[in-house]
């Protein structure tokens, strides 16, 4: 039920928020994603954006370097290539997805193509 509540709050919250700004990471080619399966999610900015910095509260995560880019809603992408495995939002690259696609921090996009 608590999981419930909190990804209602997430998905409000996504739906709300306003990106403030900041330069994302330069992409990189997927094949260079060694840190675990490419993410395709629904929203990315950095850690002091109105959508991120909610999520990190309701979470109780103390993210202390503001330069930290980071994904909501995520979900893998197995295999790169193969037909149904696209991503019509941000694909990313992730160095920290502990919590089962809700956020992930430390976040580099990803170029499907390269």
């Amino acid at each position: 039920m608590q999981f419930t509540r909190t990804l209602i709050a997430v998905s409000t919250l996504v739906t709300l928020a306003v990106a403030t700004g900041g330069t994302p990471p330069a992409p990189i080619p997927a094949s260079q994603c060694n840190t675990g399966p490419v993410q395709c999610c629904n929203t990315t900015g950095f850690v002091d954006e109105p959508a991120i910095s909610s999520i990190i509260a309701l979470l109780g995560l103390d993210v202390q370097d503001i330069n930290v880019f980071a994904a909501l809603t995520c979900s893998p992408i197995s295999i790169i290539g193969l037909p149904g495995n696209s991503c019509s939002a941000q694909p990313v690259c992730c160095t920290n997805n502990t919590f089962n696609g809700v956020i992930a921090l430390g976040c580099t996009p990803v170029n499907l193509n390269l």
